[in-house]
């Protein structure tokens, strides 16, 4: 899941891109209204974190005129208002939820996720080919066997999962399991599917991922009907 802040305090912001992060999302930080706007209508995102007193385009306009573009996406503003009339006009601009600063790390995790489910729902497990994968309890398991992965690997296979039967690119996958901002080749990608290829398969999952050469990888639907080479 990606999910954009557009937070004008260095210092909020770093402290939900780490937090954020840990809980396994892939965040993307903009400090003014402008920038922020500009990113949300470029980009995919799963969730914006907008705050309310932005410089240049404050978040009400940067709500509005997303809602424009993007009716379907969360919107979570941050404002330090506390008034009722002020969390009715962000939420008639466009805001699909609306917290109080100073807040709890906990509570604004729990709205983001209230949200998420929302707007997709989706389920807490994930499957494929014996493959069993526990979002609630952060569990991968093939038949009764675990398979310990770390964070960005339980990312990156949960992203496949969730796109499966689908062609997930090298940048999907570096926007979606890290962010735009990451500066490596993505042929750091690579090397993590073959991680997971190797704990997947030492498990008894083998040849689970499949690759579509010079684009990226996939887990099919019914992998007797596609001709992907498996292995790159």
């Amino acid at each position: 899941m990606r999910i954009l802040v557009i937070e004008d305090e260095p210092g909020i912001a770093r402290f939900l891109k780490d937090g954020l992060e840990e809980e396994h999302f892939a965040v993307d930080l903009a400090f003014n209204g402008k920038d922020g706007l500009a990113m949300a209508l470029t980009n995919d995102y799963d969730l914006l974190i907008v705050d309310w007193m932005l410089p240049g385009l404050n978040g009400i306009d940067v709500c509005r005129r997303f809602r424009k573009e993007q009716a379907g996406v969360p919107v979570l503003m941050l404002t330090a208002r506390d008034t009722t009339d002020d969390a009715v006009f962000g939420l008639e601009a466009g805001a699909n939820d609306y917290i109080r600063k100073p807040f709890a790390f906990e509570e604004l995790l729990a709205r983001i996720r209230t949200n998420l489910r929302s707007s997709v729902p989706e389920a807490s497990v994930l499957e494929a080919e014996g493959l069993r994968m526990d979002l609630k309890a952060h569990r991968v398991t093939c038949g009764e066997q675990d398979i310990p992965l770390t964070p960005k690997e339980f990312a990156l296979l949960e992203y496949l999962l969730r796109n499966r039967g689908r062609v997930c690119t090298r940048s999907r996958i570096i926007e979606h399991v890290w962010d735009i901002h990451f500066d490596a080749d993505t042929t750091v990608i690579d090397v993590y599917i073959n991680y997971l290829r190797k704990k997947l398969g030492t498990a008894g999952c083998c040849d689970l991922i499949g690759t579509v050469r010079g684009i990226g990888y996939t887990i099919a639907e019914n992998r007797n009907g596609h001709d992907e080479e498996r292995r790159s």
